[in-house]
């Protein structure tokens, strides 16, 4: 039976996997993308004969849509999504889409950092214990192709503001906000209060049943928290203070006291991940792990030898006794922020970009501390020479991963650091982060 149309605007991983499920589902289906189509994309939907367009997008064809999934780059200032809605059909995210077609349940993970990470860290949790559970969202496969091609009972998904932004009726089980931090701004009228507002979409339709799991010690979640009403079951944690019911950091200790007959406590030295950022990460997850009724062995064992994502403080080499580290996924200020909090001294900084609108301010302390010298790898270089000529001797423009390597290679002395951690978006010189992440490491092994 037709069900009407399903217009898909965007024809990356989310797009695709969109149309898979619609087509499966029984809608017609067409995808349009204003940009060129990957080649992997094209062939997928060449194979299944989906209707696509790509470097237009042509209204007509859209306009006989019953609903629009749109992908979560696309803003809604965009002209096309204007005149969606001007006709009044609905627009929203695949996430929403596809949970309309499964039973499973979802574990939410949003933040302005460290979202990538816990959602990892969960998902290797879970799998090892044993639960059926698929990874998805803003990393792997999209979640509509697993709905439609895979049967899990779970699913951590790392969700942007962007994918919540285009969520209604959408619940997740249990729900994890790490922090807000200023970020995508330029997507939000450049009002922290309108991104916050955004991040707290997670929590939507949550009821007694439901869990929602935070950060106490975040002050701009806790402003947030006051602006919705909260059905949920609430778990906070903390390194500053104890917790009655969720995690806490006591010495050098974890504790995670939702169940009071069978707390787990385990020591940060035995954490995969290191670094006060990575404590709140594995607190998030713990908690996860937690309200699943996971045995605290399998809990520890995972925390304990779980690998990080490529590109996020991944170590490259240690070349002539400096260390290069790949961080090519910090791009936001914030991100940044926590990889220099991390390290020693003397470290090589690497950044520039695409910038967001940042605000360099509240990396001024650390980079004083640590940082001798900035390398910028971006095609305008002069708000961080503006922001940081007052605390940093030298700063040096280049204009390719292989000078700003070779640049950084000739300022680094043995027991440094070189740290390529832009806070900023790739696309002036590069494809993606992934591209520039590896255009750093091959520059890095030529050496």
């Amino acid at each position: 039976m037709e069900k009407g149309r399903i217009a898909i605007l965007g024809a990356g991983e989310s797009g695709v996997g969109a149309a898979m499920l619609a087509q499966k589902q029984g809608f017609d289906v067409f995808v349009s993308d204003f940009g060129k189509i990957p080649s992997q994309y094209k062939e997928k939907l060449q194979e299944l004969n989906i209707a696509f367009e790509e470097s237009q997008h042509t209204e007509t064809e859209i306009l006989k849509a019953v609903e629009v999934i749109k992908s979560p780059g696309i803003p809604d200032t965009a002209g096309i999504i204007k005149t969606i809605k001007a006709k009044k059909i609905p627009v929203v995210s695949e996430i929403e889409f596809a949970k309309r077609y499964t039973n499973a349940r979802t574990i939410c993970i949003t933040g302005s950092n460290g979202k990538t990470t816990t959602t990892m860290l969960t998902y290797h949790i879970l799998k090892n214990a044993g639960l059926n559970v698929g990874l998805a969202g803003n990393i792997g496969h999209s979640f509509a192709a697993q709905v439609a091609t895979e049967s899990f009972d779970w699913y951590v998904l790392e969700i942007s503001s962007f994918m919540l932004d285009d969520m209604y009726d959408f619940k997740a089980d249990i729900a994890v906000l790490l922090n807000i931090t200023p970020d995508h701004l330029d997507r939000y009228d450049y009002k922290l209060g309108n991104y916050a507002a955004s991040k707290m979409r997670i929590t939507r339709n949550q009821g007694a049943e439901e869990v929602f799991i935070y950060c106490i010690d975040d002050e701009e979640t806790l402003k947030a928290m006051k602006n919705v009403k909260l059905n949920a079951k609430l778990y906070p944690f903390s390194i500053r203070k104890k917790i009655d019911s969720g995690a806490y950091l006591e010495g050098n200790n974890i504790h995670i006291n939702i169940n009071l007959n069978d707390q787990l406590t385990m020591s940060i030295t035995d954490l995969a991940l290191q670094g006060k950022h990575n404590i709140y990460n594995s607190m998030a997850s713990g908690i996860v792990a937690k309200v699943l009724d996971i045995r605290n062995t399998a809990i520890r064992e995972s925390m304990g030898d779980f690998k990080n994502i490529e590109h996020r403080l991944e170590h490259v080499a240690k070349i002539s006794g400096v260390d290069y580290i790949n961080d090519s996924k910090a791009t936001n200020v914030n991100s940044t922020w926590y990889a220099l909090e991390s390290m020693g001294t003397d470290v090589i900084l690497i950044m520039g970009g695409v910038d967001k609108g940042n605000d360099y301010e509240m990396l001024k302390d650390l980079v004083k501390q640590k940082v001798k010298a900035i390398v910028c790898l971006g095609k305008d270089n002069k708000r961080i020479h503006e922001a940081f000529e007052e605390d940093v001797e030298i700063i040096v423009n280049t204009f390719s991963a292989h000078e700003a390597v070779q640049v950084a290679y000739h300022l680094a002395k043995k027991g440094n650091t070189v740290l390529l951690s832009p806070a900023c978006a790739s696309f002036d010189l590069f494809k993606n982060y992934e591209d520039r992440g590896n255009q750093f490491k091959a520059a890095v092994k030529e050496l």
